[in-house]
């Protein structure tokens, strides 16, 4: 399931990847205290990841088990260089129930942050 949403953020198709969260997907930000829940709340954040990242790509994958899956991004934000992880946890089904993104360094994290607040209400 993994590799379905790796490359459905790849073609850039969200639409796709949002299609593999489970409805009540947790959705850990690397920008805020409390998750995000439920598919309608995480849609409106992976559509405006897919503009605020520019030259998106993921450089490895990282198996860590029947249920999770770890890839590996690079990407800019304005003239900031970030790397970070998607940690995908996956239901019974395959679903992913769980997305956590974890991106560094602090001055790119704060970056992603201000351009996300641009994008979302």
């Amino acid at each position: 399931m993994s590799t379905t949403f790796r490359s459905a953020i790849e073609s850039r198709d969200v639409e796709a990847a949002i299609a593999l969260l489970t409805d009540d997907v947790e959705f850990h930000s690397p920008v805020v205290h409390s998750p995000y829940r439920g598919r309608d709340a995480v849609a409106p954040i992976l559509r405006a990841v897919v503009e605020v990242f520019e030259d998106f790509r993921y450089v490895a994958e990282i198996g860590g088990g029947a249920d999770e899956h770890v890839l590996v991004f690079r990407a800019h934000v304005g003239d900031r260089e970030l790397e970070g992880i998607d940690l995908l946890h996956h239901d019974g089904s395959g679903a992913i129930d769980r997305l956590t993104v974890m991106i560094r360094p602090l001055s790119a994290l704060q970056a992603v942050a201000t351009a996300m607040r641009e994008k979302l209400p």
